[in-house]
């Protein structure tokens, strides 16, 4: 990457995605969809008056857990562009002599733990910021409870766009232990899609 993703303008990360560059791509994009559906969760809290007033200490933790998830997912995008980058630059490399073919091995085998590991870490933070939108969604004010459902429902495709970058690696992960946490993780995934259709049905209801 000649640029840290967080420096780009909205426009230029567009056209950045369409660009032939590999990176960033889809777990980048991924990421960032769920980032976007945390900042819509702190929209809300901070929308959302504290009544009644034992409200307040809930709409506070979900507010700083939305914080803490935006900044996590932004990280995440940066992390999975340049993890996917180093994939990419570890199969360019010579191949010629036995030597060469091992190191390059190896540090495949390297970079694509790491492209695994960046969208694993967006699935779980997208889970969360899904969490916080089921919390909130009682309790956000009912003027902005549609963007509590987009907040949701960005944060689900977060979830399903990483787990397609996760799935496209297994076959050439061989790290056994990161495989089989991958496979636990995408087994809970249809839950996950489950929870977004309940969640949007509560929203549905408290629509002005």
């Amino acid at each position: 990457m000649d640029a840290r993703l967080t420096e780009f303008t909205v426009r230029e990360m567009v056209e950045r995605l369409a660009t032939r560059d590999p990176a960033p791509g889809g777990g980048c994009a991924a990421a960032l969809a769920g980032a976007m559906g945390a900042a819509l969760v702190r929209m809300v809290v901070d929308l959302t008056p504290p009544e009644p007033p034992e409200s307040t200490e809930a709409l506070a933790a979900i507010g700083r857990g939305a914080t803490t998830w935006q900044s996590e997912l932004l990280n995440l995008a940066e992390l999975d562009a340049n993890a996917y980058s180093a994939v990419v630059r570890a199969r360019r490399l010579p191949r010629g002599t036995e030597i060469e073919r091992q190191s390059r091995d190896v540090q495949i085998a390297a970079a694509m733990r790491e492209a695994t590991r960046a969208p694993l870490q967006t699935m779980r933070a997208a889970t969360a910021v899904l969490e916080l939108a089921e919390r909130l969604a009682p309790l956000g004010t009912r003027h902005a409870i549609s963007d509590v459902g987009v907040g949701a429902m960005l944060a689900t495709s977060s979830a399903r766009g990483a787990a397609l970058n996760v799935r496209i690696n297994l076959p050439y992960l061989k790290d056994e232990a990161l495989r089989g946490e991958a496979t636990a993780l995408l087994e809970r995934l249809p839950d996950l899609v489950e929870r977004e259709r309940a969640l949007s049905v509560v929203i549905d209801g408290r629509m002005p």
